[in-house]
């Protein structure tokens, strides 16, 4: 056998051992993992997305929202997270646990939705406010128009319906992905304890110094030689 072959084969079998290790081994810890049983709310945690919501990961990851968008929140000091209220503890692997296709994101053009269903609660979004977002876009968020479908009115108007201007009798309703979609974003929570990721204690602003008032005294001015 030639010295090249015994190369070739010996960087091959360093390859597969490396992705082995990396890859098939982190895999099997994250599905090691498991949920988190907390005896005060007497729940485990984190809990399986509704069948709508888990359609709707889908869709998200079908319209490439991940390249605008993460869903982790970074550890305290290591950026401005939960200052931005985007979460009070990190994300750690267990979050996902559950989800088959955890969307972490590629970049932070809009902001990060690991919790955006708390959220939209404090804020006040609901369904109906989330189908116009979509439909219309937002800041620099595109407009999915796409999702949303022209139909006829049968009998009564559908609670559904954007609030849009259409010719009597027609109305604008979100298709089956739009409503999975919506659902997921809704779904997006973590705001349950791990022992792993304790809630992040941001201290508070220290006030600056004041600096020295000016003195309002004259400056003293050296005294004239004499020739």
């Amino acid at each position: 056998m030639k010295p090249s072959l015994y190369f070739f084969l010996g960087v091959f079998g360093a390859i597969a051992l490396s992705w082995a290790a990396i890859v098939v081994g982190s895999h099997r810890q994250l599905r090691a993992l498991g949920t988190h049983f907390d005896p005060l709310d007497n729940m485990s945690v984190p809990a399986a997305m509704s069948g709508q919501a888990a359609q709707g990961q889908r869709v998200y990851q079908e319209l490439g929202c991940g390249a605008c968008h993460t869903q982790q929140v970074r550890r305290y000091g290591y950026g401005w997270d939960q200052n931005r209220g985007w979460g009070e503890r990190q994300s750690v692997a267990r979050d996902y646990a559950l989800q088959t296709h955890p969307q972490l994101g590629q970049a932070r053009i809009g902001p990060d939705l690991a919790n955006f269903g708390e959220r939209a609660v404090k804020a006040g979004v609901d369904r109906a406010k989330l189908y116009r977002m979509l439909h219309d876009g937002q800041g620099g968020m595109p407009a999915f128009s796409f999702l949303f479908e022209r139909r006829a009115i049968v009998g009564q108007k559908s609670s559904a319906a954007l609030a849009l201007p259409v010719a009597p009798g027609w109305q604008v309703v979100p298709t089956s992905r739009a409503e999975a979609l919506v659902s997921y974003l809704l779904a997006l929570k973590q705001d349950y304890a791990l022992p792993e990721a304790p809630a992040a204690v941001i201290p508070a602003a220290v006030p600056a110094t004041p600096a020295p008032a000016a003195s309002t005294a004259p400056a003293a001015t050296a005294p004239a030689k004499t020739p």
